[in-house]
């Protein structure tokens, strides 16, 4: 039988420094998703008790450093050649330098870059995850019962009573509390620099876990093709949490496995547990890395079925670091939950039947059932042929396949208005999942998709014909099928918002595993056909097979190779903070400054704000009445309100204050396309206009 393109080699005899360059480079990873870790499990204790003050947790994220390094170290690494560990530091901290050089600046929350940093910089500034609001800063507890005035906006919730109230951030607490290291270093600049360095060191991940898959050689390659994907450079370039999950996940499987491959020698335990730790732990970053978490189950039943104990320290990691993750999410997160409940319940249920099921199969084969000899024989071939399939059917989707939501779901009108503005049928209940195989095409092309699927179908046949002989199963078995099972489930359900380059974030595990699989299939087609052609033949196929994913991919990410977001946000909204007084509380009176103002007033600009609903704001003569009441209650305190319009000035006419233009710049946004790639940015008007003085309209 061939060998798999992930099979891994025997180690060889190597040089005291060919191992100290492995070890140290996995050091790096490891320690670093350990870090993460370790830092976000800190930040649940300490902000959540409103003590994230930064003399003491920056001398901690340096012990915790150290800490992590030193038991990321002691785990057993694969050596690699001097010039090949050169040239994957080459490449990863070139593509870190280079998304630090053209970072974003997306800080008003439209989208949950934006909504991150924030976070981070109200973390910073409190010194806790969820902020008391004293009622007597706003003119007391009467302002804030009046209806249609909140403390809420997009991705911030007023939570508790109106007599004690507090602003929630939205997401878990894994990003802003590393993004607010940044921001204690270097200002909200610092925290936005601090992505790059989590992509270059995720990178670094890709590159040694295709190493120890047996490629270590063509590791720099796979390093650089995932660099050169837009999707993970879009994402690095801002305060999103995919570049922590990448470290996180990466490091996860990672270790994963070199304990499976050295659990041969009983060497596993300090992997194992790591791994479970890290696949677990992804979830303090990305509430969906359950996903990673559940599909682990059914790998450790494999590691059971053949009497491997080291997996129980996995599930045991993976367990803990898992429950404490969702704890604190339903502690300091439980808002954020609450809205995403119907995506959560599905999972949870695919967790549970996995479980169930599992349990289930390990009960039988120990009560002596086996799988018959007839179908035993078959059964490489027919996964192999099953992994096609499957494929086939997720491509063929949008010829048979329309998927839709409920109208009346918030998500639904965004879509009605961008398909209007595209003129494209509007049809706002389409999520676009159908279309995801040709999402991935636009930034790999079809022939890397292509590659890809024949590379897993392979793997998957070897990894099955071990398992069918009685073998060992390769050490490679269980990132594969991690990656491969949370790779159908993006594609079959993307949950997202499906306008473009913003649904690409659903992408960030699939599209490197497609870079991955491509990379190691050329690198099995070198090593294959050298042995039975001539080597210029040999070479030639494995060139081939490279320029075939490579070329399309830096041709997609070509035209975004510097383009900055939303350049120049950051000195506009300091503009507009310099002109809002110690004593002054802001009102949002239109839909705009309602939905990106409220937060950076109150966190950036450290200004007490409030924000209206929509209601309000569609009745004029209760607005005025609204903006008096406040006026007054604020005026014993000798505060001043100041309302703020970012739409345009009509709803300071209409209310017939006094206002001025505080801000009138533009930017550049990302294009928000349905249904082809984008591949430029569009502009952004930024205006605000601040009123003043006694209501006069309404």
């Amino acid at each position: 039988m061939s060998r798999s393109p992930l099979v891994a080699d025997e180690d060889l005899p190597t040089t005291n420094l060919e191992r100290r360059a492995g070890r140290w480079l996995q050091t790096v990873v490891l320690g670093a998703a350990t870090w993460v870790v370790v830092m976000s499990l800190l930040a649940v204790v300490l902000a959540g008790l409103g003590v994230w003050f930064p003399w003491l947790v920056l001398p901690l994220a340096v012990v915790a450093a150290g800490a992590s390094g030193w038991w990321a170290h002691g785990i057993p690494a694969r050596s690699l050649p001097v010039w090949t560990a050169a040239l994957l530091v080459a490449v990863c901290a070139g593509a870190g330098i280079w998304t630090a050089a053209t970072h974003s600046e997306q800080v008003l929350p439209r989208r949950d870059s934006a909504s991150y940093l924030q976070t981070a910089i109200s973390m910073a500034e409190t010194h806790r995850r969820v902020v008391p609001v004293d009622p007597a800063d706003v003119g007391g507890p009467e302002v804030l019962a009046l209806d249609g005035v909140t403390l809420s906006s997009p991705a911030f919730y007023e939570v508790d009573s109106w007599q004690g109230p507090s602003v929630q951030p939205q997401f878990v607490i894994g990003p802003g509390a590393v993004w607010s290291l940044g921001v204690w270093l270097g200002g909200p600049t610092g925290a936005m620099l601090l992505p790059a360095l989590a992509s270059a060191i995720g990178l670094l991940g890709m590159g040694l876990l295709l190493a120890r898959c047996g490629a270590p050689r063509w590791s720099p390659v796979a390093a650089a093709g995932v660099a050169l994907l837009f999707p993970v450079l879009h994402t690095a370039r801002s305060t999103y949490s995919e570049p922590l999950a990448m470290v996180t996940l990466g490091g996860g499987l990672l270790a994963l496995t070199v304990a499976s491959h050295r659990s041969a020698r009983g060497e596993a335990g300090r992997a194992a547990l790591l791994a479970g730790v890290l696949i677990g732990g992804t979830a303090f970053v990305r509430i969906d890395g359950l996903r990673e978490t559940i599909l682990l189950v059914p790998v450790a039943a494999l590691a059971l079925a053949q009497g491997h104990r080291w997996m129980r320290t996995t599930l045991l990691g993976a367990a803990v670091s898992t429950a404490l993750a969702v704890l604190s999410a339903l502690w300091l997160s439980n808002e954020y939950l609450g809205t995403i409940a119907a995506s959560l319940v599905p999972l949870v249920a695919l967790g549970v039947l996995m479980g169930s099921g599992t349990a289930a199969l390990l009960w039988w084969q120990r009560r002596g059932g086996a799988v018959p000899q007839a179908i035993s024989r078959r059964l490489p071939d027919a996964l192999g042929l099953a992994v096609v399939l499957v494929g086939l059917f997720l491509a063929s989707r949008p010829l048979w396949q329309t998927v839709r939501q409920s109208p009346d779901d918030p998500g639904s009108r965004v879509v009605a208005g961008l398909q209007l503005r595209q003129g494209l049928a509007v049809d706002g209940g389409r999520t676009y999942a159908e279309q995801t195989v040709a999402w991935l095409s636009w930034w790999v092309g079809v022939p890397a998709l292509v590659i890809a699927l024949a590379a897993l179908a392979w793997s998957v046949r070897t990894a099955a014909t071990c398992w069918t002989r009685g073998e060992r199963l390769p050490s490679w078995t269980g990132a594969l099928l991690i990656a491969a099972g949370s790779t159908v489930l993006t594609l079959w359900r993307p949950g997202i918002t499906p306008d473009h380059p913003w649904a690409e974030r659903r992408l960030l595990i699939a599209l490197p595993f497609v870079v991955v699989l491509c990379v190691a299939a050329a690198a099995y087609a070198v090593r294959h056909l050298s042995r039975r052609a001539p080597v210029l033949l040999a070479v030639a196929a494995g060139v081939a097979l490279l320029l075939a994913t490579l070329v399309p991919t830096a041709a997609a990410t070509w035209p975004h190779r510097s383009e900055r977001v939303e350049l120049g946000e950051l000195a506009a909204v300091d503009g507009v903070c310099r002109q809002i007084g110690p004593d002054d509380v802001v009102l949002a009176v239109d839909s705009r400054a309602a939905n990106e103002w409220p937060q950076v007033v109150r966190g950036q600009c450290g200004r007490p704000a409030l924000s209206t609903t929509n209601a309000l704001r569609r009745d004029p003569v209760r607005l005025a009445e609204t903006v008096t009441t406040i006026q007054r209650a604020l005026e014993p305190s000798g505060r001043r309100l100041v309302l703020l319009a970012a739409d345009s000035p009509e709803a300071l006419e209409t209310l017939g204050v006094t206002s001025r233009l505080a801000l009138d710049t533009t930017v550049l946004e990302d294009m928000r396309l349905l249904e082809r790639r984008p591949d430029h940015l569009v502009t952004l008007p930024l205006q605000v206009w601040l009123g003043t003085g006694p209501v006069s309209g309404g």
